[in-house]
């Protein structure tokens, strides 16, 4: 007797017919309120920002998860992201050592064209005078212009003076060491950092915001300490957009694990620690959970470079990729990607290249911020292959160490014109009167020279290379601003 009156109320008869016609209005005011407030809802869930943690590991090299072949290491937290995410295998950083690969990610630009290519040092140190150019624009600076809650909770390396600190650089807060955790070092030695762990060898700083709150820092407790502040700032800001940028200060060495994980990996102290930024990542990402934020929130996991192979046992492992940190050989500086979000990034393992430049490209692309327009981005969006698995728009990479410009991989090929070893006996540069030629798909490991195979192909990195540098106005560098030790 319901349905027919909201279809003709005219026809009812005359005893019914006001009383029904009430009853249909208020039910089709019921209806069209509940269909306008699902359609708001479903709206805002479609416009509602999109949060984004960075977590970026120190010195883990290519084989150091599981999840890329390392037989004795457990990470199932990062394993997790790996598999129901997407797992980048052709991964770069833009540097092979600390300073510039940071300043690279947060700026989407190669170092060279940021001030972060030295002639001398290559990284900052407690006696820098110089740090990341406030002109720059970091991924902070990006997403506080529209409205984000900014972050950093770790290492942050691109200078510790009051004007290069994250407070200056877009960040509304800062928790962390402000260089290397071997720096302010009494008297520091390979065997200090290879030997039994102690904080009082290392007087680094602990810092919040602009001033320094330990010293020096307890690092047994360091990545429990992040975690629980990374926590903290995703609560706190919960009911808005935001941007946490998570750089663990391990697993550079001196390597320190909270008696929690102490002596429980098969792979000694250097497992111990790795364990614990897993459990580090699998709390970050419970809590998203927790907070109904974790199909809201893209999350983006790497490290800044390569293995510190000198560290030994102490050092992490490239995997079946040659060379360390420090050097422009594809262990130096090809890391793991991954990338999460769930149901939104398509899982799979991508072989497409990618690097590190490209986050703050795709970042904006996820947030609806503004790409800087002032200045050349040496990073791509990678979206649509995020989203879509379609193809990556990156086709070439350049490998820098210091202000030379090492080696150019070009899609499948990578050319060495200049060889360099890092940390070793023998760091003689060697430039190479013809460059060497490694398909490095084929090759992972740059072992058999295809120079005189592929003329033609040697001959196109050439031409991108003479491109490539027509763009470069190189700065002065901020890493050789430097005052000597008393």
């Amino acid at each position: 007797m319901i349905s027919q009156p909201l279809s003709n109320p005219n026809k009812l008869p005359p005893k019914m017919k006001v009383k029904n016609r009430s009853i249909s209005i208020l039910i089709i005011i019921c209806l069209q309120y509940s269909c306008s407030n699902k359609v708001k809802q479903k709206t805002t869930q479609k416009t509602k920002p999109t949060n984004v943690v960075v977590i970026v590991m120190d010195d883990m090299g290519y084989g150091d998860l599981s999840s890329f072949g390392h037989p004795t290491i457990n990470t199932p937290n990062i394993d997790k992201l790996a598999n129901n995410g997407q797992k980048w295998t052709n991964f770069y950083a833009a540097s092979s050592v600390c300073s510039p690969s940071r300043g690279a990610l947060l700026t989407g630009r190669y170092p060279i064209r940021i001030g972060l290519a030295g002639n001398k040092e290559r990284v900052f140190f407690p006696e820098s005078k110089g740090g990341l150019p406030t002109e720059e624009i970091t991924i902070a600076e990006m997403l506080k212009k529209i409205g984000y809650k900014t972050g950093i909770i770790g290492k942050w390396h691109l200078g510790h003076l009051p004007k290069f600190l994250p407070t200056n650089q877009g960040f509304d807060y800062y928790y962390g060491i402000p260089y290397s955790n071997d720096m302010d070092a009494i008297n520091w030695s390979v065997e200090r950092l290879l030997g039994p762990s102690n904080i009082k060898f290392w007087n680094v700083p602990l810092m919040e915001n602009d001033s320094i709150i330990e010293r020096p820092a307890n690092q047994y407790t360091i990545t429990k300490r992040y975690t629980e502040k990374a926590v903290e700032f995703i609560k706190k800001n919960k009911n808005e957009p935001f941007f946490l940028y998570l750089p663990h200060t391990m697993v550079h060495t001196p390597l320190f694990a909270s008696e929690k994980f102490s002596k429980k990996s098969l792979r000694g102290l250097f497992g111990d620690v790795m364990s614990e930024v897993d459990w580090s990542v699998g709390r970050v990402i419970a809590t998203l959970k927790e907070l109904k934020l974790e199909k809201n929130t893209l999350v983006i996991l790497t490290s800044d470079n390569g293995p510190w192979l000198m560290m030994r046992e102490h050092g992490g492992s490239p995997g079946l990729l040659t060379n360390g940190k420090g050097t422009t050989w594809e262990g130096g500086m090809r890391v793991p990607g991954i990338f999460y979000m769930p149901g939104t990034i398509q899982p799979g393992t991508i072989q497409n290249l990618g690097a590190t430049l490209d986050i703050l490209p795709t970042i904006a692309s996820f947030t609806n911020a503004k790409l800087p327009d002032d200045r050349i981005l040496d990073g791509f969006d990678l979206s649509s292959v995020l989203k879509e698995k379609s193809s990556s728009k990156r086709e070439h990479f350049f490998y820098y160490r210091k202000k030379e410009l090492f080696a150019v991989r070009k899609g499948d090929y990578k050319a060495h014109f200049i060889i360099q070893n890092c940390y070793t006996d023998n760091d003689e540069k060697i430039i190479l009167k013809k460059p060497l030629l490694f398909n490095v798909n084929i090759d992972p490991s740059e072992q058999y020279d295809h120079s005189d195979q592929h003329p033609k192909v040697l001959n196109k990195i050439n031409t991108l290379v003479d491109n490539h540098k027509k763009t470069i106005a190189i700065k002065t560098s901020e890493l050789d601003k430097y005052a000597t030790k008393k």
